[in-house]
């Protein structure tokens, strides 16, 4: 799962970056309204983290704009503003949750998990269910019938990616910007040496599912084993 956490506050966004990592999560951060706008447009997150007050742009106006753009990509607004009436513009503005400044890690991640789960109906707590294979992104494996396959990280925060979005292309360009990061000097062929590797371990009879290559353009998962 792949986060964006806008918080001007260098210190805590540094701690929260770190936790996060730790805890099995991608996390690009940035730390002003107008680059933080610009990061989430890419729609290439999960979720947005955003604080409230931010310089050069607030983040209620980042979510509107979002949300006009049609990004719809579930927000957590963190804060010191703790009224209603802040609280209902937030909510207004298109953001899905609320945390009010000082908050513990403890309840972050709970929220972050609460937002998770509504994303995707084909989410199971911390597994993904698609064809006939479960994948467990915490625990890099697949499970498949009776047998436990494998994963390294990078495979487990690709084959992630692809299934939360399955039936959909993503793009090369997607998946380096969400596997290794915007920064990342990988070239665009890693990709493919990952993908001809989950293929091997992946075969559609044992998973139900095929990883298909759409020319030119990425890869997309589709259901069955004979696509």
């Amino acid at each position: 799962m792949r986060l964006l956490l806008i918080e001007d506050e260098i210190a805590l966004s540094d701690a929260l970056v770190f936790m996060l990592k730790k805890k099995g999560y991608m996390v690009d951060a940035a730390y002003d309204g107008i680059s933080g706008q610009e990061m989430a447009e890419t729609d290439s997150y999960d979720l947005l983290i955003v604080d409230r007050m931010l310089p050069y742009k607030e983040g209620v106006s980042i979510i509107k704009d979002l949300r006009m753009k049609g990004i719809k990509t579930p927000v957590l607004i963190l804060t010191a503003k703790d009224s209603i009436k802040d609280r209902v513009e937030g909510l207004d503005a298109g953001a899905d949750d609320y945390l009010l400044k000082p908050f513990s890690t403890e309840e972050l991640l709970a929220r972050i998990r609460a937002l998770s789960r509504r994303q995707s109906d084909i989410i199971e707590g911390e597994s993904i269910r698609v064809g006939k294979a479960v994948l467990r992104p915490l625990h890099k494996e697949v499970k498949a019938g009776k047998e436990t396959i494998r994963l390294t990280l990078k495979e487990t925060q690709l084959l992630e990616l692809l299934l939360r979005n399955r039936n959909q292309v993503i793009t090369r360009e997607q998946i380096i910007n969400r596997v290794w990061g915007f920064d990342s000097e990988v070239e665009i062929n890693i990709v493919e040496i990952y993908i001809h590797n989950l293929r091997k371990k992946l075969p559609p009879e044992h998973c139900g599912f095929t990883i298909e290559t759409v020319r030119g353009i990425g890869y997309c998962i589709k259901e069955g084993e004979h696509v």
